[in-house]
């Protein structure tokens, strides 16, 4: 499918590996000019110096930013600006986990932590990108939420929170800035193979004295028994269905949560 996103410019955060990464191997390949982003960036570069070997590419960069940090935002913002002339697509996959644990045990430290991360740096990316899509009367915007969204985990629950109101959120930008032709969806992946499920996993088979594979088999069947095809997702499973957002073939999505999760959430109108 042509995705009619040939020279149009991405910004995809928590881009240096998992889904914001394959996300980035698919428009590049639909002809899109994409700027990855995360905290560190001698970690961008080393990831877009290995891209660009295997995939013969000089349509990709890199940009470390902060998004717990307004200031740090608004100044990738201007450069991005200013190399690039704006953006048209902006994926925001950066998130954490956060603090989980017993319900009173978490301090209000603990769940800050994760609305920094999760709910604030969506809002401030929003707020810094939004106006540059604005000047070109096209946009896409997909954030990443999470099924926790729809079916929270007793021990996640700052995590729960945050996704649930990453999908308001967008359904809010959605509404204010659709007619602009900025569209703004959602995207819910569940159990991914990501460094941040890969770290739960490790957590996991410690705890329990076993393999991480038999830590992840565990986790399958007690903690999510409706994802019905018994494995962990792919990043590129869930890039599928965020470049599909990204493009100019979703003209008329908009405001919508995809879930990418093998049946893990139990409800259909979860």
């Amino acid at each position: 499918m042509d995705l009619k996103i040939k020279d149009k410019v991405a910004l995809i955060t928590g881009g240096d590996s998992g889904i914001g990464l394959e996300t980035a191997k698919i428009l590049i390949g639909e002809g899109a000019k994409v700027i990855l982003s995360d905290l560190k960036q001698s970690n961008l570069d080393e990831v877009i110096k290995d891209f660009k070997m295997e995939f013969k590419t000089e349509n990709l960069f890199g940009i470390a930013a902060d998004i717990t940090d307004d200031k740090s935002v608004i100044a990738m913002a201007d450069k991005v600006k200013k190399d690039f002339g704006g953006i048209d697509i902006l994926v925001n996959a950066a998130g954490a986990r956060g603090a989980a644990g017993d319900f009173l045990t978490l301090t209000d430290d603990d769940w800050m932590e994760t609305i920094q991360v999760d709910l604030m740096g969506a809002v401030r990316l929003a707020r810094a990108f939004v106006p540059q899509m604005q000047g070109k009367n096209w946009g896409r915007i997909v954030m990443i939420a999470s099924e926790n969204a729809m079916q929270p985990y007793e021990e996640e629950s700052p995590y729960n929170a945050c996704k649930a109101a990453i999908i308001n959120f967008s359904k809010c930008l959605s509404r204010i800035y659709g007619k602009e032709n900025i569209l703004v969806n959602t995207v819910s992946p569940a159990f991914i193979e990501t460094p941040m499920t890969n770290a739960m996993m490790e957590e996991l088979a410690e705890e329990k004295g076993v393999s991480e594979k038999e830590a992840v088999q565990w986790f399958l069947k007690n903690k999510r028994p409706h994802l019905e095809v018994q494995r962990r997702g792919q990043p590129e499973e869930v890039a599928a269905v965020i470049a599909f957002l990204c493009s100019d073939q979703a003209s008329f999505v908009n405001g919508s949560n995809y879930r990418v999760d093998a049946g893990a959430v139990e409800s259909a109108f979860g």
